[in-house]
């Protein structure tokens, strides 16, 4: 359904008082900021039932958009389904070794450890199970073949348990960070992509409401954001809401390249029953190995990068103060991250790198611009560029919008 352009900037709810629902969304569901939008930018074609989909009251983009900012749902459970496809290179295996921690685990790591465990959902298939009672109990169970990772937060404390490797990992949430548990858990369900998805919603978007549909056997709207740029290599996002609480029950995101979803997150099953109190609690099981987030802090104290290539930085703090100057350039969807690694002479692709050179330029394209030279490193989703004076420009634009941001940076 195409989106309906309009000047009016006097949309539905822009007059309405805010209340109770509001100032929960504020902390639960999408940020009430989103409602003021300008109308130019939102679809007002009420969305229509194809046949077949189920048949619900009309409703425009700004009226669906306020239906899930002022969403009071604070208690759920379910299985969602998870599925993401960057188009990564295959690194035999090394990527799964990475992300699964291994490499940590030598020195003082854990197995259990969410940092490193949850990189498991950036590729690949997976079914979680999740339950929420308030923002102060959480969980969210990886299931795998014979084994099961669970993260678990439950008032003060964060457990995080592998029950193929048997190790615990345990935190806690700050004081003053309490009654904001929620922000403490990985994005797990499609509730948690929604919102991310709908704070870039600005003059630079297209919203509209393209008819039904039924997720988990509940009656859904679809909302779909666009991006009006060219350049972006988001093609759309569509979020199925359910019509009676506003909860986001699916989020598809395709890349403008074509072909299967880049990100497609949805219930199979879901209650909004509130889980039973059992579900939150956790206790080590026998002969576990449980680390401390302190511990593995420490332990991660004093490391020093090796095989540094000539001119990299010499140490992780470089790094990092090269992060304290990120700045970005452009606007909306064509946004672009820049930052200096200090890392003169670019990674050693090429026959300069020696054979670490060759797989780098193996998985990079080779470009130039006034900006001089440089690597881009892409997916379907995020491009980053190298370039040979060791800055970096990353987004989710394609190559020749970071070479034209690079050019105009110089």
């Amino acid at each position: 359904m195409a989106p309906y352009e309009s000047d009016d900037t006097t949309t539905a709810g822009a007059t309405r008082e805010p209340g109770a629902g509001r100032r929960r969304a504020a902390r639960y569901v999408v940020p009430v900021t989103v409602m003021g939008v300008a109308a130019a930018t939102i679809g007002l074609v009420p969305a229509i039932a194809n046949s077949g989909d189920p048949d619900l009251p009309e409703i425009t983009a700004a009226q669906l958009i306020e239906k899930m900012a002022e969403s009071d749902t604070e208690r759920l459970s379910g299985t969602v389904k998870i599925t993401t496809d960057l188009g990564l290179p295959d690194l035999g295996g090394l990527e799964s070794s990475l992300a699964s921690g291994a490499l940590d685990r030598g020195e003082g790591g854990s197995s259990a450890d969410p940092s490193a465990k949850l990189t498991e959902l950036a590729s690949g298939t997976h079914t979680l199970r999740v339950a929420v009672d308030g923002p102060d109990r959480q969980k969210v169970s990886l299931l795998e073949n014979a084994a099961e990772y669970s993260l678990i937060h439950n008032g003060k404390d964060v457990w995080g348990y592998d029950s193929a490797s048997n190790e615990v990992y345990h935190g806690t949430v700050d004081e003053s960070a309490e009654g904001e548990g929620r922000e403490q858990q990985p994005p797990a369900t499609p509730k948690d992509f929604a919102e991310e998805a709908l704070k870039a919603v600005d003059a630079t978007t297209s919203v509209t409401v393209d008819g039904t549909a039924q997720v988990a056997g509940r009656d859904a709207y679809k909302l779909v954001v666009k991006p009006k740029q060219s350049g972006s290599t988001v093609g759309a996002i569509s979020i199925a809401v359910d019509h009676r609480t506003g909860t986001p029950l699916k989020f598809t995101l395709t890349p403008a390249s074509g072909g299967a979803a880049v990100v497609d997150v949805g219930f199979t099953k879901v209650s909004f029953d509130r889980p039973a109190a059992s579900t939150f609690d956790f206790t080590p099981p026998k002969g576990a190995k449980v680390t401390e987030e302190g511990a593995l802090e420490d332990g991660k104290k004093g490391r020093e990068l090796t095989g540094k290539p000539e001119g990299a930085p010499k140490s992780e703090e470089d790094l990092s103060k090269g992060l304290d100057g990120l700045k970005v350039l452009g606007e909306g969807w064509n946004s672009v991250a820049t930052f200096d690694t200090g890392a003169e002479g670019g990674l050693p692709t090429g026959a300069e790198g020696g054979d670490l050179g060759g797989f780098l330029g193996s998985l990079g394209d080779q470009v130039k611009g006034e900006f001089g030279t440089g690597t881009v490193f892409s997916t379907r989703l995020v491009n980053a560029l190298v370039t040979e004076d060791g800055k970096v420009y990353v987004g989710a634009v394609t190559k020749d919008a970071l070479v034209k941001a690079a050019n105009e940076a110089k």
